[in-house]
């Protein structure tokens, strides 16, 4: 039987019609917001239209009104949203926010769906997410911020967060703790919802990072907080999914940002290529076109082979998971592929922008300092790599073979 890389019509028409979006609207919206519009009415006329044309919440079922869509065309409109940062602000599918809908959605009593997730839905509330530790770093099993039970009716939760990001945006924070230090590693920890502002849960500072700022760059992103949690009462209605399964629900929840997070690394690399053709072609130096230029041609070749790698990776994830199928080892080489992999082409754009790139006159420098990150959050290059690099060696003591671990087995 033939292998079918054909995409449904009606994933296509939803691709278009995002990608429509973004070049007609966001884009155009970017360059509003540097002219001195004022965000908030901005991101309200966008969001407006978005939703009059069906354009929110992507990946929501549509009984919770969202446009329902599933894996795969959900990766085509994410690999879309990324070529500008009002993309998937503009259609309420921003990170840390959509992850977090997408587990009380899964996991949430219906008292949470109803005080915490419909407001989400709506975009009238922010959530961050607080699991990171300063000591623990990658490894979340070693956080030791701690949650005791207080009577029935509440937890009481001490310790300390690190790099919680939108924290300082947010009006709600989902925050992992340790429930039960006598359990095994993975079912010490458990989820609660806070609402913000709250005593209990200090930001004590948006951490400086190299990625360059501007203005808005805190509004949009909600930077990266420390936060000092102590004696943070927190009703014991807001256990998120039931003490000891933080640490599964927290995994299953970064599983998709990573993989968001590759989504729009693919839309932010094609758009810097795009960028870049469009300067060779329209640059000469001495006397011929840049465009003519055979190194420069293979630059660009580069270029499309990573992109080309990329989409095939995440529309193959996209398929194992329509699919119901295992995609964690796909998942991990993913990771580290697409961050590395838009770290590349928007390097290889400034240079064939030459000190134009270097300079703020385009995007390209502040997206070259914000996607250095993309190699440290949701888990580092090294952690996944040992992870991945451990498969191979099971799938080689197991069947004398590493192609189950290494896409010879693609389904």
């Amino acid at each position: 039987m033939a292998i079918d890389f054909e995409i449904p019509e009606d994933a296509k028409a939803i691709r278009q019609k995002v990608r429509e979006w973004v070049h007609d609207e966001c884009i155009p919206a970017e360059k509003r917001l540097m002219d001195g519009a004022d965000y908030k009415t901005l991101l309200a006329e966008l969001r407006e239209k978005a939703r009059a044309r069906g354009l929110w919440c992507p990946f929501i079922p549509k009984e919770y009104g969202g446009m329902g869509l599933g894996p795969l065309a959900n990766a085509l409109v994410q690999m879309e949203l990324g070529e500008s940062y009002l993309g998937a602000l503009s259609m309420n599918t921003q990170g840390p926010d959509d992850a977090t809908m997408m587990t009380i959605l899964a996991h949430g009593t219906d008292f949470q769906k109803e005080k915490y997730l419909k407001p989400l839905l709506n975009g009238e509330k922010r959530v961050c997410y607080s699991m990171t530790e300063k000591a623990a770093g990658a490894d979340a099993t070693g956080m030791q911020t701690r949650a005791v039970k207080q009577g029935n009716d509440a937890y009481v939760l001490n310790g300390e967060k690190w790099f919680s990001s939108a924290a300082s945006v947010a009006d709600l924070a989902v925050v992992m703790a340790m429930t039960d230090p006598d359990a095994p590693r993975h079912q010490r920890y458990s989820t609660f919802i806070v609402e913000l502002p709250n005593p209990g849960y200090n930001i004590k500072r948006d951490i400086q990072t190299m990625a360059l700022e501007g203005p808005l760059t805190h509004v949009l992103g909600g930077g990266h907080s420390e936060v000092e949690i102590r004696d943070l009462v927190v009703p014991a209605e807001n256990l998120l999914g039931g003490e000891g399964n933080g640490f599964n629900m927290g995994q299953h929840r970064l599983a998709y940002g990573r993989l968001r997070h590759g989504m729009h690394n693919v839309a932010m690399a094609q758009r810097a290529l795009d960028m870049a053709t469009e300067r060779v072609i329209g640059r000469e130096t001495f006397g011929k076109p840049l465009s003519e230029r055979q190194a420069v041609q293979f630059m660009l070749a580069e270029c499309a082979t990573q992109l080309y790698i990329s989409r095939l990776m995440l529309l193959h994830i996209a398929y194992k998971a329509e699919k119901g199928l295992d995609l964690r080892q796909e998942n991990g080489i993913a990771k580290v592929y697409l961050a590395n992999m838009v770290h590349h082409v928007v390097d290889t754009a400034i240079q064939l922008h030459g000190s134009l790139g270097y300079s703020l006159d385009t995007p390209l420098a502040r997206w070259y300092t914000h996607i250095r990150s993309q190699r440290l959050v949701d888990g580092p290059d090294e952690v996944h790599r040992w992870t991945t690099g451990r498969n191979v060696v099971k799938a080689f003591k197991a069947h004398g073979t590493t192609a189950s671990a290494a896409g010879g087995d693609l389904i």
